[in-house]
């Protein structure tokens, strides 16, 4: 099993960055890709990037590729999820996952096996 804690939530205007973190235990013995979500209100799970911790090989859903990036910490046993020029449709509640999936890299809710408890990140205008 993989334990997974997100932190770095908040509120933020319009224009800002925001660096979320999420700490894993054991990421290389229980999964193999490492994930970032979020949910609007009334809203379901939507994929934001992913990163294979073996292969660091990455995944960007396209409505944020160039804005949102994912990286991980091997030494620390983290994965990040740096966000930039948040907008007011960013606000949601931001989770990290992990992922069993060898094939190859997943992307969507029932794919990922283990899940933070999430933080919330708000933009405002």
């Amino acid at each position: 099993q993989v334990q997974l804690v997100e932190s770095g939530g908040g509120l933020v205007q319009a224009g800002d960055s925001l660096r979320l973190s999420c700490a894993a235990s054991d990421p290389t013995r229980g999964a193999v890709t490492l994930g970032w979500f979020r949910q609007a209100p009334g809203k379901e799970h939507e994929f934001l990037a992913s990163i294979s911790w073996t292969g660091s090989k990455t995944a960007y859903a396209d409505f944020v590729k160039g804005r949102f990036f994912i990286d991980r910490d091997i030494a620390k046993n983290t994965v990040d999820l740096e966000m930039n020029n948040l907008k007011i449709e960013d606000t949601a509640v931001y989770y990290c996952a992990a992922s069993r999936v060898v094939a190859r890299m997943p992307y969507t809710y029932s794919e990922f096996d283990f899940w933070g408890q999430g933080t919330q990140v708000t933009v405002s205008s």
